[in-house]
């Protein structure tokens, strides 16, 4: 799976079940979003509550909406909703699992995105896919390529500050908070590596990329990794090089034909060359007579 499908369907499973945590309006349950809590057990600490639904006509709709399976089917049930129930804390979910819907088209991506951050200027995801769309159709030859570079900067590291800020804090498992959180920081730092890396800004890529590895660890990226391993290669710092080269080998081992699967072993068959056609490590086989 590439990379931008694997984090896009992380956040969106994620953000979906944001809206969908309660299965009443928001009246029937305990106050400020707040779960109930067993006899002698003490209240989670107070925090940004989950979206939630006024009415049970309100849910009823936001269910059918999601229901919805082709994304253009999905952001017009978004839009009629949001027509419907303009107050609603609900809109943003919907356009998340549209934005989600939408990881094959950047376009739409950054649309459905965009009306999200009229709601909320600060939503983590939100920001993560206009950065994530911005950096995928950027080319050297766009008039606004500055502009867009800015941009998608400013979203990731905004981003690296929301998802501690602006992210429900109460009735969810700490594990799916955690997952969420790490998905949005490994993709933030996979962004700002990525821009660093096309600009040939090498040292900061690699600072970048190790970040975006380490926040996500369970679950390795090739290509994330790949990108690492031509870094440090740029930097002369063949060795280590060659061992994160190795593991993008390794992971891409069953699509060896893939785009990541045959950038790593070209990067590798170079490595190797400038290492005198042995790996980093270990010692050359005598020539023969």
């Amino acid at each position: 799976m590439k990379r931008a499908a694997m984090v896009m369907a992380v956040l969106g499973m994620c953000a979906w079940s944001f809206g969908q945590s309660n299965d009443k309006p928001a009246a029937q349950n305990p106050p400020a979003g707040q779960a109930a809590q067993p006899a002698g057990q003490a209240a989670a600490p107070p925090g940004k509550r989950p979206p939630a639904a006024k009415t049970q006509p309100e849910f009823e709709a936001y269910k059918a909406a999601l229901g919805q399976t082709d994304p253009a089917a999905l952001e017009k049930a978004a839009d009629d909703f949001a027509t419907k129930f303009p107050d609603s804390e609900l809109r943003a979910p919907l356009y998340t699992a549209a934005m989600g819907r939408y990881q094959a088209n950047p376009d739409k991506m950054i649309e459905m995105a965009r009306k999200i951050l009229a709601m909320d200027a600060d939503d983590p995801a939100a920001l993560i896919g206009v950065a994530r769309a911005l950096s995928e159709r950027m080319r050297d030859t766009d008039l606004d390529k500055d502009q867009r570079v800015a941009e998608a900067k400013t979203d990731a590291e905004r981003a690296l500050v929301t998802i501690d800020t602006d992210v429900p804090t109460t009735g969810y498992p700490p594990e799916q908070l955690n997952a969420f959180k790490n998905g949005v920081r490994s993709e933030a730092y996979f962004i700002l590596g990525t821009l660093s890396f096309k600009a040939n800004n090498w040292a900061d890529a690699e600072v970048n990329l190790r970040k975006s590895i380490d926040a996500l660890p369970q679950q390795p990226d090739a290509f994330t990794i790949f990108q690492l391993a031509v870094t440090l290669d740029m930097q002369n710092k063949i060795p280590e090089a060659m061992k994160y080269v190795d593991q993008a080998v390794d992971l891409t081992k069953d699509r060896p034909d893939s785009g990541v699967g045959k950038a790593a072993r070209a990067e590798k068959d170079r490595l190797v060359k400038l290492s005198g056609g042995t790996a980093p490590g270990q010692t050359a086989a005598p020539p023969k007579n």
